[in-house]
């Protein structure tokens, strides 16, 4: 006997085409939706008070390459306030920590907020902490917040930034202390450390002057 299987053909035929115009259209990639992105609201910057026996001060690559007035003139205007912030860390006896990269020494950071002999100095890429002593160094010093100040913001700032919080500091960032040689490399730095997941639950946001030693 010879079954008849079309009746069962067309009721899968007509499951297939269900499940299809059930299934949502896939969405545009990002590159594609780019111009329709609007920015978000900008977020809560939050006034600080910082103890200055569990907090360190990081100040990264403020070296001629990498902050100076043809390529990144921001970071030159970050300079005053940041001075304002390196005094105040060393008023209060509190620790600070130079970076740079490549060749750079600690001779080579920029005279308005030059290193002290006494105070430590890495190398490092974009992440501060990888292949560097950093994280022994605020930890044998019973460092448990770490205010980052420096450039690029989407680099040195966010490789350390993102990795102290995962490391488990508290990280206190100044955003009129970061500086990169465009405005929204500092938006998108800024937005991707108070919303990555973990990372955000651990960095603070304020200003200079917003910050009570």
């Amino acid at each position: 006997m010879k079954l008849d299987l079309s009746p069962l053909i067309a009721a899968i035929g007509m499951i297939a085409a269900a499940i299809v115009i059930a299934a949502p259209a896939r969405a545009a990639d990002i590159v594609d939706e780019w111009a329709s992105v609007k920015a978000p609201p900008a977020p809560e910057l939050k006034a600080v008070t910082v103890d200055p026996k569990t907090t360190a001060l990081l100040m990264l690559d403020f070296v001629p390459k990498a902050c100076n007035a043809e390529h990144n003139p921001r970071c030159i205007a970050s300079l005053t306030p940041v001075k304002k912030l390196l005094d105040e860390a060393r008023g209060h006896a509190m620790l600070v920590v130079y970076s740079g990269y490549g060749k750079f020494t600690k001779n080579d950071v920029l005279s308005p907020v030059a290193a002290n002999e006494s105070e430590p100095f890495v190398l490092g890429i974009l992440n501060k902490y990888l292949h560097s002593d950093l994280e022994k160094i605020l930890k044998d010093k019973g460092i448990q917040n770490v205010i980052t100040v420096g450039t690029a913001a989407n680099g040195a700032v966010l490789g350390t930034a993102s990795t102290a919080a995962e490391l488990g500091f508290n990280v206190i960032v100044p955003v009129d202390g970061i500086s990169a040689p465009d405005l929204y490399a500092e938006q998108y730095t800024v937005w991707d450390l108070t919303h990555a997941p973990v990372i955000a639950s651990r960095v603070t946001l304020t200003k200079i002057d917003m910050m009570k030693f």
